[in-house]
């Protein structure tokens, strides 16, 4: 399994759709993921520390998790097939390891919310993950983000049929 963090959050302008970019921990790939603007949404006030005043639906997961004192452990994105990414919640509950089935975009909501880790298996990686051409990039695109070039080439008016979720 390959740690990764959530580096960014990018959206269409003429679209419903976003893409969350995740970065591996100590190296410079990045794995960009298809989501709806909800999740989007939910992941971006929790990264920008917006406080809601009711529950949402990935609080109300984790305000589950707590009152059945379940543990998130870690999140794993651990399949990619068809063009659609598929994750796992991996509890600890009474002492035993439980996964969940879930889409990613949830399952990095809850783990932000969290501070969970989030992973990626070797081969959803090896197979969806992007390395950016530093040819390409000046010193100021590197400061405002890598993926500003790659995303640019990206025509986000219709999201591939196998979105997240």
């Amino acid at each position: 399994m390959i740690e990764v963090t959530v580096e960014t959050l990018q959206m269409s302008l003429v679209s419903p759709h976003r893409i969350v970019v995740l970065r591996e921990v100590d190296v410079e790939r990045y794995l960009p993921i298809w989501i709806g603007p909800c999740e989007a949404e939910a992941i971006a006030n929790r990264l920008n520390g917006v406080e809601i005043p009711r529950p949402q639906t990935h609080d109300l997961i984790v305000n589950i998790l707590d009152a059945l004192e379940a543990d998130l452990l870690y999140i794993h994105i651990n399949a990619l097939t068809d063009n659609t990414f598929f994750a796992e919640l991996v509890l600890e509950t009474d002492g035993e390891q439980v996964e969940v089935d879930t889409r990613p975009s949830d399952a990095i909501a809850i783990a932000v919310r969290m501070g969970v880790p989030i992973y990626v298996a070797e081969e959803v990686m090896e197979e969806a993950g992007v390395f950016p051409e530093h040819d390409l990039l000046s010193k100021e695109q590197e400061d405002l983000g890598v993926f500003r070039d790659f995303l640019s080439t990206l025509d986000i008016g219709e999201a591939p049929s196998g979105q997240d979720g």
